[in-house]
């Protein structure tokens, strides 16, 4: 068996821990809640000891080369601390690589989530041999990662690719992080939530307010299969969604002219509902993105319609991954959605924990 490291997603909610070996096979997935009221020691503390309890299974097959943490929120990736998460109360300036690494004895990288992420699908999801790319995720928020020659891109201090607050509307919606009118005020599932209730307070959409009357969980889901059967205040939620998305990316696109964007998160996987409207604004609003469209070649705009199933998926990948490395890649922006889900963030950790420092 060939040498492995270990990958940790750890999440305000689920602490999921996993086996990974060098070339991207899983050998074992474990998860456990976060019990983030007891302490970042105690939280450490399990972590630690799944860890141990893994090595122990597979070390006398391969060698243990290190472990890496996906953590919510600003990293220091000079001490190892997270600065700050909404997510992990209690763990700012809490020493976390250091308790990590004096309990293995092991290397340890600790990184952001959605920068694992990205690294994740860029080794073995739906970027996999495109060395360029960015993840944006959309789900409560927005979030994103860059990887550039297959490495991720930190910026100056590890706080690239915070695409969620690139503002889009100057006088908008206050957000959360103190500016007005930023992207995941428009374009993501709390963005969606917002817009039905604004509607249903209107009085002018009574299919969303029935269905917030009757469902104890309605949210973007809701709204999305609304969409799908026909409802056109939906639809117009939807609709609104993909056009804030799209100019988001045509800022992306025009800045970082990378070979591809992935799409993850929950709210992802709507995509038949905005591709349309995003893909539509994106060409009207980057001339980068206006030059580089696939749309004469065999991966256009139409095959990323979003489906469920894991074949139509892994056509998809092939489909890039089977593309020139001189040819279309090189000449064409390709926005598509993510194939690994919430693991790409365990692949991703897994593999930082194996790359030079």
């Amino acid at each position: 068996m060939p040498d492995f490291s270990i990958g940790v997603d750890l999440g305000g909610t689920n602490l999921r821990i996993a086996a990974i070996t060098r070339d991207g096979k899983l050998l074992e997935k474990v998860t456990l809640p976060t019990q983030v009221p007891l302490g970042p020691d105690h939280v450490i503390t399990e972590m630690c000891d799944a860890i141990h309890r893994l090595t122990a299974t597979y070390k006398s097959a391969g060698k243990f080369l290190g472990a890496g943490v996906g953590i919510p929120g600003i990293v220091d990736l000079t001490t190892g601390m997270l600065r700050k998460s909404a997510n992990l109360a209690g763990f700012e300036e809490y020493p976390v690589r250091a308790e990590i690494e004096r309990r293995l004895g092991a290397r340890v990288v600790l990184e952001n989530d959605a920068n694992v992420a990205a690294l994740g699908e860029q080794w073995l999801g739906a970027a996999r041999g495109v060395p360029n790319m960015a993840v944006v995720t959309l789900g409560t928020g927005i979030g994103g990662g860059i990887v550039l020659e297959g490495k991720i891109w930190h910026g100056m201090n590890g706080m690239a690719g915070e695409f969620g607050h690139v503002t889009l509307e100057p006088e908008g919606h206050p957000c959360g992080c103190g500016n007005r009118g930023c992207a995941e005020r428009y374009s993501s599932a709390s963005a969606i939530l917002r817009m039905a209730s604004e509607a249903i307070a209107s009085g002018e959409a009574p299919s969303l307010a029935q269905a917030a009357a009757s469902d104890p969980e309605f949210g973007a889901k809701t709204i999305y299969h609304l969409a799908l059967q026909g409802d056109e205040h939906a639809r117009r939620i939807f609709r609104t969604f993909g056009r804030y998305l799209g100019i988001m990316l045509a800022g992306m696109v025009n800045v970082l002219n990378l070979d591809m964007f992935v799409l993850g998160g929950g709210v992802a996987r709507a995509w038949d509902a905005y591709a349309p409207t995003m893909f539509e604004e994106l060409r009207a609003r980057s001339l980068v993105y206006a030059t580089t469209s696939p749309t004469d070649s065999p991966i256009t705009d139409s095959t990323h319609k979003n489906d469920s199933s894991n074949k139509n998926n892994s056509s998809k990948k092939e489909a890039v991954r089977s593309a020139e490395p001189e040819g279309l890649l090189s000449r064409k922006t390709i926005i598509t959605l993510a194939l690994l889900g919430s693991d790409a963030g365990l692949y991703g950790a897994a593999r930082v924990a194996i790359l030079p420092s």
